[in-house]
Parts: structure tokens; sequence; C-alpha cells
């Protein structure tokens, strides 16, 4: 049974990017295990599970129905109940690793993690399969190769969370949440774009309108290269994580 690590936060990890690919990955029998930087349960954003705060654009920007019930599955598993600490990583235990987004400020402390960092390069030196969403891929983006002190993702193509999108939801929610859509002032995409050695290495894909689900996989977008696979949104999750099995064999 291959193993798969899904590093996450204390709190604000995206329930959509989490809890769709580990519905799927057990439904085929992977073992999906979780770490966190304490040992500690996570907690997803609960402004995205709950829709509170979202005002008129609830319908467009919560969680959909789908992965609410999908989250509230996989925080009752045993599995995420008893997550690793991030200091207890070790890349022999797995054969995979998962990058969920999430855009609370809560994500900082795993974005930031010197210890995360460090594991996904050591994923990325052993050439075994990573996929990362949304604000995963700045993770991703912010480990660097020792040997060359570039980031991992410095020679591949990639996408990510896009400006637009990112701009978008800040825009249309910035009266009352402020920045909460920004977990940084920069964005997603100018973060990743930097580290990449040419600017075409970012693929934007088509307009970002649907979200796919599992009869409509068509609707999504990933971009992989060699053994990494990249995804921009919730919209993308049912392809990203079609795609990721497929890289599992």
């Amino acid at each position: 049974m291959k193993k798969v690590l899904v590093p996450l936060p204390d709190y604000g990890f995206d329930p959509t990017e989490a809890a769709i690919p580990w519905l799927l990955l057990t439904a085929k029998g992977y073992d999906v295990q979780f770490a966190t930087p304490g040992g500690y349960s996570s907690m997803a954003d609960l402004r995205m599970l709950r829709g509170e705060g979202l005002g008129i654009w609830k319908w467009l920007l919560q969680a959909r129905a789908d992965a609410v019930v999908a989250c509230h599955q996989m925080s009752n598993s045993e599995a995420f109940c008893n997550p690793l600490k991030y200091s207890d990583i070790r890349t022999d235990d797995f054969d995979a690793l998962l990058l969920p987004g999430g855009h609370d400020k809560g994500m900082r402390v795993y974005l930031e993690s010197s210890l995360l960092q460090q594991a996904v390069s050591r994923f990325f030196i052993r050439q075994k399969p990573v996929a990362a969403i949304c604000h995963g891929v700045v993770l991703a983006a912010r480990s660097k190769d020792p040997v060359t002190g570039l980031s991992v993702l410095y020679d591949y193509k990639t996408t990510a969370l896009l400006a637009s999108q990112e701009r978008t939801a800040w825009q249309l929610t910035r009266a009352w949440l402020k920045d909460y859509y920004l977990t940084y002032p920069i964005t997603v995409q100018a973060e990743v774009s930097g580290v990449l050695r040419e600017p075409g290495q970012f693929l934007s894909g088509p307009l970002p309108l649907l979200r796919d689900d599992p009869r409509h996989l068509e609707k999504g977008f990933t971009v992989q290269d060699r053994h990494y696979l990249s995804a921009r949104w919730p919209g993308d999750v049912y392809r990203f994580s079609a795609e990721f099995i497929k890289m599992l064999g």
C-alpha cells in the first residue's frame, strides 16, 4: 500500500483542496497520513466550510457541499486525528507528497516552515511524486535545492492560483473582510513565477470560471512535469486528484 503524506497547518487549510484528494486517494486504497506543526489535529478554514461572512458571494466562494461532507469525514479519520509533527517527517516513509492550499493567514505557519521546505526539497531530489494546488505551490516554490540554492521548481513547468483569481476574490469582499483573501501582499502567481528559470514555465490555463466534478474533469486544469503535478484552485481538484492517482500508478 503506497503512503501519501499531506502536511497541514494548525488552522486554515482549504477544505476542498485537502479533503477531495483524501477521499479519492483513500477510496483507491492509498494510505494517507498527515503532519502538522505540533502533531495535533488541524482545522480547516471555517469560513470556507460554513460560508460565514462571505455575504452575497457565499454561493461562489464557499466550499461546495461535496467538499464539506468529505472534510467532515476526513476530520474524523484516525490518520487525521493522529498526525505526525513536521519535525518527525521522514521522506523514506512515504511514496508521495500532496500539498493543499488555503488563503487564511493561518496558512503562513505551513508556508513558512523551514522543516516543510526541507521535506519538500527531499521529495524533489528523490523524484517522488509531488502534487501541489493553489497556495501549496508557494510552499514548493520556497523549497530550495541544497546544492544549487535555487527553488526546486526552478526548472519545472507549473501553475498555481492566478493573480486574477486572488485579486477578484479580494475585490469582491474587501469592504468587510479586508485582506482575508490576500495571504501575502504579493500574489501567489507573482511569487511562484519569480522563482522559475523562465516566465513561460508558468501556465495559466483556460479561464477558471467553472468548477470540475467527477463527471466533468475537463473543466479542471492541471500541469504535470515529470514527477510534479500542480493545479490552481478548488475548481481543479477532481482532475488534480485523478491525475495524481495516475501518477501513483
